[in-house]
């Protein structure tokens, strides 16, 4: 009699038992690794392995308005290009280097260097205002207005032309005698976004600080500033800086209703490689005395009064 079973150890049952076995194996197996795994954390299959050695680094994107600092220009670029230059050290000129006479003063403030908070101006040009001069406000004797110009030298004098422009001097001379400095023009050095904003230009050109009005504005003085002492350090200041190689002299300019002598006198003093003078230029010729002036040998009194002995002969004659 034949049976239709098969014995649990045929080969058969066997093979079939074991193949159920490996795939419930495998399917566990699959199920760990799936719940091992971060579904949210791909790293592993996008990106390369990074060593010392290979790193790599994304580069920066470049702001098209930023350049290179190699590239980058400065304010005063274009002014630089005048013979601007900054200033050496920040020393402060003593209360002496002003007691002199104007007409010696005058000369040697070209190449100073005028500070207030971040501006820094370079002296181009000065006017010399002298007493018993009928151009000078110390004519009037001592008022409410002209008492700075009495005071000692090294301080401001500051006075409004016309009721509009403030105009800086700088006093000279001993206490009492009524004499000073018209600073006329400058050059820019620092602080070119604030001297363009009380200016209300933008500008890098002469026409800036080409005139006297401007250089009290673009500083933002007021009369109130008048005795100031300049020799201090803060509030307005003035700065050794490097004496000019040539000047220039001429006549003052807008002295129409002094003495005749006064109005011919060749009391106007600029730096002659320079653009930041003001108007009219065709008035200034070489100064004969320019390499005194210029050197850094001798007494600089003692040139000042040789230099002014010499103009003093030429108006007599």
């Amino acid at each position: 009699m034949h049976t239709f079973f098969r014995s649990q150890t045929s080969p058969l049952f066997c093979t079939s038992s074991n193949q159920m076995k490996r795939t419930q194996r495998l399917k566990r197996v699959l199920k760990s690794n799936v719940d091992t795994i971060d579904p949210n954390d791909d790293r592993k299959a996008q990106t390369p392995l990074l060593t010392k050695s290979s790193t790599i680094r994304a580069k920066p994107k470049l702001n098209p308005e930023v350049k290179p600092q190699s590239q980058l220009r400065t304010q005063f670029d274009s002014v630089s290009l005048t013979s601007t230059r900054h200033p050496p050290s920040p020393t402060i000129l003593a209360r002496d280097f002003y007691q002199i006479d104007a007409l010696e003063l005058a000369p040697l403030l070209l190449g100073k260097y005028l500070r207030r908070d971040d501006v820094v101006l370079r002296i181009t040009e000065v006017e010399a205002y002298r007493p018993n001069d009928s151009a000078c406000h110390g004519r009037f004797g001592i008022t409410a207005r002209t008492a700075p110009v009495f005071g000692p030298g090294g301080h401001a004098y500051v006075y409004l032309c016309y009721g509009l422009h403030t105009m800086l001097n700088v006093v000279a001379d001993k206490e009492g005698v009524g004499a000073a400095v018209l600073i006329r023009s400058c050059a820019p050095v620092s602080g070119l976004d604030t001297i363009q904003q009380r200016r209300g230009m933008k500008s890098e050109k002469p026409v800036l600080l080409a005139g006297p009005g401007k250089v009290g504005q673009a500083l933002g003085i007021s009369t109130e500033w008048s005795s100031h002492p300049l020799f201090i350090p803060g509030g307005l200041e003035i700065l050794d800086g490097p004496k000019p190689e040539k000047i220039l002299i001429g006549p003052r300019v807008g002295i129409e209703y002094a003495s005749p002598e006064h109005i011919s006198a060749l009391w106007r003093f600029a730096i002659a490689d320079t653009p930041w003078i003001s108007a009219p230029r065709s008035t200034l010729r070489p100064h004969p005395e320019s390499p005194i002036v210029g050197s850094d040998s001798g007494d600089e009194a003692e040139q000042g009064k040789i230099m002014e002995s010499k103009m003093l002969k030429k108006r007599k004659t």
